[in-house]
């Protein structure tokens, strides 16, 4: 698999001049990672307010994985997949201000469509990726290092002092979360599933770190946090781990479930939440936390200046070239991925 050509012949001497088209990675139907499919597009010209991407690295998310399985729907097939990535600017449509061409930027945003070498994307949603963060590092910080920052600057603002818990610590989001929150003077707890993971964990800003499925969740959190519990748990794991995360929390605490990697949690009686000690519960997602281009850019120049001053470092565990998309799939489900997945172009 890579590029197909298109031949054209001009001239008495039939000189063949190869044009290359850009690839995309397309589906067909929902399915395991061999519904993949790459193929030739052409995006057109940038609209009004679209700015033309030529990606240079694209981000690997689980919820990349819901897409294609279908648990979460796709609009329409043949669908594209991913859901943010970095590049530089080619072309630029009528009333965009603000960005020209070679500048380098990065998005995320929510239609499914980012594992592809070429891609008009509303202006809006694009910002500019600043000198000191390579374009891997963008790709990689946009769903999930604005969703670390959303987590812990506006869902629960964790204070210095505090003690949390981290489900997937290290996952791409985790590994992020924890530094950060550490760096903000937190007490952090991370879950992860084998001693390799965990050695990475305590590597990227965990205190104590935990083994799912073999320790024992909400009594080592109490003894760790001298009885009391933690200010909030950040779980993207889901169905498996929410009842004993909620056994985790301190009166008044902070239940922030924000991913099914596990599977959909099932219905809970809001009187579970009082039993508890009056817990909040909330089920985020990015998109409504970067909804408006304001709280786009101020959470970006947050997150960049928190890795550009090295309270963050991003962590790219894997790399694979855009063809070899089904291997990354594969590897992100099977469990076999720590940090950042990046497919580069």
């Amino acid at each position: 698999m890579g590029h197909a050509h298109t031949h054209a012949w001009e001239g008495p001497a039939a000189r063949a001049i190869l044009v290359s088209m850009p690839t995309a990675i397309r589906f067909y139907e929902y399915g395991g990672p061999e519904v993949l499919r790459i193929e030739d597009i052409s995006p057109g010209k940038p609209g009004k307010g679209e700015v033309q991407l030529r990606h240079t690295a694209i981000g690997v998310n689980y919820i990349d994985v819901y897409d294609r399985t279908g648990l979460y729907p796709v609009a329409a097939f043949p669908s594209g997949l991913g859901r943010e990535a970095a590049g530089v600017v080619t072309a630029v449509g009528r009333g965009v201000r603000g960005f020209k061409v070679g500048d380098r930027a990065a998005y995320v945003w929510p239609s499914p469509g980012a594992y592809c070498e070429l891609r008009n994307v509303p202006a809006e949603r694009l910002v500019k990726v600043p000198r000191g963060i390579s374009d891997e590092q963008a790709a990689a910080l946009m769903l999930k290092g604005l969703t670390a920052h959303y987590l812990i600057r506006r869902t629960y603002r964790v204070q210095r002092g505090d003690a949390i818990l981290v489900h997937a610590a290290a996952g791409g989001v985790g590994l992020i979360l924890c530094q950060w929150a550490r760096a903000l003077g937190a007490k952090v707890i991370g879950v992860v599933g084998s001693d390799a993971k965990a050695e990475i964990a305590r590597r990227h800003g965990c205190h104590h770190v935990l083994i799912s499925g073999r320790d024992e969740l909400a009594p080592t959190v109490r003894s760790l946090t001298r009885g009391e519990g933690v200010a909030v748990v950040y779980d993207a794991v889901g169905k498996d781990t929410f009842m004993e995360s909620l056994d985790c929390l301190r009166r008044l605490g902070m239940m922030a479930t924000f991913g099914n990697a596990s599977g959909p949690v099932p219905p809970i009686s809001p009187l579970e939440l009082s039993k508890r000690g009056s817990l909040f519960l909330t089920r985020p997602t990015l998109f409504n936390y970067i909804s408006t281009r304001p709280e786009l850019e101020a959470a970006a120049r947050e997150l960049f200046s928190a890795v550009r001053s090295r309270k963050v470092r991003v962590m790219i565990g894997q790399k694979y070239p855009l063809t070899r998309v089904a291997d990354a799939h594969r590897d992100l489900e099977g469990r076999r991925t720590t940090g950042s997945t990046v497919l580069t172009v």
